[in-house]
């Protein structure tokens, strides 16, 4: 199939890359001339394990390209996806001023039958209001292209995997006829797909999202009773989570959700409620457990450094998560802001988000190992759990430190082998 993607940030740029390796032509659009130019020069806008090596790839077989000439890619395509930013505004509501100038440029380049799928994470209602913009820009009655939610579930750090092996797909479309057009797109993954109306499929991601947000709130808020209690949260979320009917995952307690989607998509499923006449009081509570989350642990630091002034703090990691150099509300900007605004000095490293970073948190030092971060430092800070740090030398890393003292935002360490190796040893939830 001929397939346009309208941009080439997170999900425009692995959607583009995962359909041109099942085989399809492809074209990647984007307004932004100087992210097209590094893409047409092999460099990624993001860091994505096993992107670069899947573009190249296709880039080189004729079956993706990427350019600034959206009319034209429209034009030639049969199905033209709508991967533009969906960013929250102050009241939570969804900012959907790309989505709609998207459908208003496909609206001037329709040639014929396309259909136009909302991939975009976007409120219930949005798959009406691309129809209505494209029909009044361009002036008929809507026969020729048919709008279809088929809203994305990837992870960062494993979008790749998710893309060619996904849990699910939801296909949410005016017609069965419209429907297996999509089918035929994603026959060969063997995935199993949920046909659906459209507004059915633009709720699912908003629901998936809020539910996932709210396991994170839950098991954070009952490691908090373990802390008083004296109980250990691994045990309790182990035992949880061997329930079938609970499972798992989303049950580490840490220092809260962050990233590009739980934040802003709670928020706006909160809103969107809202209009329709439904308290969500529930999700309400959830980002209010999320947003203490850092009060909570930056509070640690201060009671066993209740002098902050010209304390050197190492933090290590920076990226909202592993396997990303996301930034976006990554807990790391609280933390360090927060310690900066007492006084500490602060010294960082994140295996690949400081290019990331610099731009947001311009006046810390930033160092090449964690080693380096640990040197003279009163107390170390973990706030990303990369799998580099789990090995690190602990003597090596207690002899740099000035204090050896660690704050684990992530659980990631046994405590009695910590103490063992002679640091002082602060987690969430854990006695």
């Amino acid at each position: 199939m001929r397939i346009c993607v309208i941009g080439s940030g997170y999900v425009g740029l692995v959607t583009a890359a995962v359909f041109s390796d099942l085989g399809n032509e492809v074209e990647c659009v984007d307004i932004d001339g100087a992210k097209v130019e590094k893409l047409n020069a092999g460099k990624m806008p993001i860091y994505e394990p096993g992107l670069e090596e899947i573009v190249a790839r296709n880039v080189k077989q004729n079956r993706l390209s990427f350019s600034t000439e959206v009319d034209a890619a429209v034009t030639r395509s049969e199905i033209i996806f709508i991967c533009v930013g969906t960013p929250a505004m102050e009241n939570g509501q969804t900012d959907l001023s790309y989505v709609t100038a998207a459908a208003k440029t496909i609206a001037g380049s329709l040639n014929g039958y396309k259909i136009v799928v909302n991939k975009s994470t976007v409120p219930v209602g949005t798959g009406d209001l691309v129809r209505r913009v494209i029909t009044e820009a361009h002036g008929n009655s809507g026969r020729d292209f048919d709008v279809v939610s088929n809203p994305e579930f990837l992870r960062e750090g494993q979008a790749i995997a998710d893309a060619l092996k996904p849990d699910r797909i939801i296909v949410g479309a005016p017609s069965k006829k419209v429907a297996m057009k999509l089918l035929e797109l994603y026959a060969t993954l063997g995935a199993p797909i949920i046909i659906t109306d459209v507004q059915s499929a633009e709720l699912i991601k908003y629901a998936s999202n809020a539910f996932l947000a709210m396991k994170i709130s839950f098991i954070n808020q009952v490691a908090d009773i373990c802390e008083e209690a004296g109980a250990n949260i691994i045990d309790v979320s182990k035992a949880l989570g061997l329930d079938k009917r609970i499972g798992g995952m989303f049950l580490n307690a840490g220092l809260g959700y962050g990233g590009s989607c739980f934040p802003k998509d709670v928020l706006s499923l909160i809103h969107s409620s809202g209009e329709l006449g439904i308290d969500f009081g529930l999700l309400k509570e959830v980002v209010n457990v999320n947003n203490n989350r850092i009060d909570r642990f930056v509070g640690k630091i201060h009671n066993r450094f209740p002098e902050m002034k010209d304390r050197v703090i190492g933090i290590l990691g920076l990226a909202f998560k592993p396997e990303t150099d996301d930034m976006r509300d990554a807990k790391s900007i609280a933390i360090i802001n927060s310690l900066v605004s007492v006084g500490a000095k602060i010294k960082a490293y994140d295996p690949v988000a400081m290019d990331s970073a610099r731009s947001i948190l311009p006046d810390i030092t930033y160092c090449q190992s964690p080693y380096e971060t640990a040197e003279g430092a009163d107390a170390i800070v973990i706030v990303t759990e990369w799998r580099a740090f789990q090995q690190l030398d602990l003597e090596k890393i207690r002899g740099l430190m000035k204090t050896p003292v660690i704050f684990d935002g992530r659980n990631m360490y046994n405590p009695e082998r910590k103490r063992s190796f002679g640091f002082e040893y602060y987690s969430v939830g854990r006695p």
